[in-house]
């Protein structure tokens, strides 16, 4: 009995005496439910990866990394709660955003409890305004997708465009931007739509758009309903050029609309297989994961890797040192340079255009 006692009493002092290892919390705020699932936990899969190879190069100022995953269901209320809970749990930075509509709410969130936030994917200008100085965008914002959008109409022949829109912080702010800026270059938009998320049938905006005959539609919205509304308008016999915002930039918009999608041209930030730094990348995502990276990967990666470098340069956990240290960024990452603005934008545009062909999204010729 008392050797039994003795070694219980040995155990639970080396317990006690068993040395703890430092670590880190990162948040992750992306939709992991609702419509624009896959995005985000394809986003969320690739901070993973990136902390997976900070922690094995030794980690971050000697600690651990590890993340927590706030889902926002691309939805302003989830979004405000899932924002809340990411608040309290002691992370020291964000990562993440994709849908700017759901985005926007937790800027204030993470502005009053003083977290630096790097956005990933969402890139309203209305993100702009609300940022409180935590905040840092490395997507392009929607001003530069429309002037590449612009650039293409205008270089193709269009001079009327019909441009449809969900009502949401991110494509209604695409599509007002796209108009003012067509309107401006003297050209006509004959017909400007608003749909409802998760809407089955287009009959009456289909109706609307052959009516109007423009040259090209616009959708500005995301791929789930943007294929559909693709299918429907081929079927319905309409013959001019369709053209999708980065939302629609998924793979996952030709299984939704078919060969309808084929010749779909789609405004996009440069998507992992068209970027010479991303095999690595790919090939070591592939294997973590099970399939290959979506559209935003590449970006949630650089911004995980972003925020760990402007933590080391700021040598502590202190927000304000870390944000100085993000807005004083100079980094290039696999989806190509990151420098700010003064208002906290990334410094360069990085769409492309991409064109549908055999069911995939290939670079337009």
């Amino acid at each position: 009995m008392k050797i039994t006692a003795l070694l219980a009493t040995t155990a639970i002092a080396m317990a006690f005496a068993a040395p703890a290892y430092a670590e880190m919390k990162i948040g992750i705020l992306v939709p992991t439910t609702g419509s624009e699932a896959t995005y985000g936990q394809d986003m969320a899969n690739a901070v993973d990866l990136a902390i997976a190879e900070i922690n094995a190069a030794g980690g971050v100022l000697g600690e651990q990394l590890s993340s927590v995953v706030g889902d926002d269901g691309c939805d302003p209320q989830q979004a405000v709660n899932a924002a809340s809970k990411l608040a309290s749990s002691d992370v020291t930075g964000i990562v993440g955003g994709y849908c700017s509509g759901a985005t926007v709410p937790t800027l204030k969130i993470f502005g009053d409890a003083n977290i630096p936030f790097v956005i990933a994917a969402a890139n309203s200008t209305k993100l702009i305004p609300a940022n409180p100085g935590n905040a840092f965008m490395i997507n392009s914002t929607g001003n530069d997708q429309v002037a590449k959008a612009i650039e293409y109409f205008t270089a193709n022949g269009v001079s009327s465009l019909a441009i449809v829109n969900q009502g949401d912080a991110y494509s209604q702010d695409l599509a007002d931007l796209t108009k003012k800026n067509w309107e401006e270059a003297g050209n006509t938009v004959p017909a400007f739509e608003v749909a409802n998320k998760g809407e089955q049938d287009y009959s009456a905006i289909v109706t609307a758009i052959r009516s109007a005959n423009p040259d090209a539609v616009f959708w500005t919205a995301y791929y789930a309903d943007g294929g559909l509304l693709i299918r429907q308008l081929r079927q319905a016999g309409y013959q001019g050029k369709i053209a999708v915002g980065d939302g629609s930039n998924s793979p996952e918009l030709f299984n939704i609309a078919g060969s309808a999608a084929d010749g779909v041209v789609g405004f996009s930030n440069p998507t992992a297989e068209f970027l010479p730094e991303a095999k690595a990348f790919i090939a070591d995502y592939t294997e973590a994961n099970g399939s290959a990276p979506g559209p935003y990967a590449p970006l949630a990666y650089d911004g995980m890797h972003l925020l760990a470098k402007a933590i080391e340069t700021a040598g502590s956990t202190d927000a304000e040192a870390i944000n100085a240290a993000l807005a004083a960024s100079d980094y290039t990452g696999i989806a190509g340079q990151i420098t700010f603005t003064p208002e906290n934008t990334l410094a360069r545009s990085n769409f492309v255009v991409l064109q549908g062909k055999g069911g995939a999204w290939t670079l337009a010729e």
